[in-house]
């Protein structure tokens, strides 16, 4: 099993293949994820310290792209638990004005 540990020290195993939104919102980690996990809003951001996948899906090269931040983060929407991550989520309910995180993705990425 795949092992995350966030920069805040919390080491979590999660099941191989687990999109990555759903595997730190279902370890007690409040990411936001707003468009429900389709790659629209940027909001479930995660900035990796090691590990980061190579693979990436064109809806999140795109929108990636577009906000001028290719290179510098990754969504977790977009993004299978394959192999162990050292990565920082970037925006959390806790630290926002929102009453909720947005629309529990599905579990399986889209859009690819």
């Amino acid at each position: 099993m795949p092992v995350i540990t966030l920069k805040s020290g919390e080491v979590f195993e999660v099941p191989a293949g687990k999109r990555l939104v759903l595997a730190l919102e279902d370890a007690g980690v409040d990411i936001l994820h707003r468009c429900g996990g389709h790659a629209r809003c940027t909001t479930c951001r995660v900035v990796f310290l090691d590990g980061e996948p190579e693979r990436m899906t064109e809806a999140e090269r795109e929108r990636l792209e577009q906000r001028g931040l290719l290179g510098q983060a990754r969504l977790s929407c977009q993004i299978t638990c394959e192999g162990d991550m050292h990565l920082e989520v970037v925006q959390r309910l806790s630290t926002s004005d929102l009453e909720d995180a947005g629309p529990r993705p599905d579990d399986a990425i889209t859009p690819l």
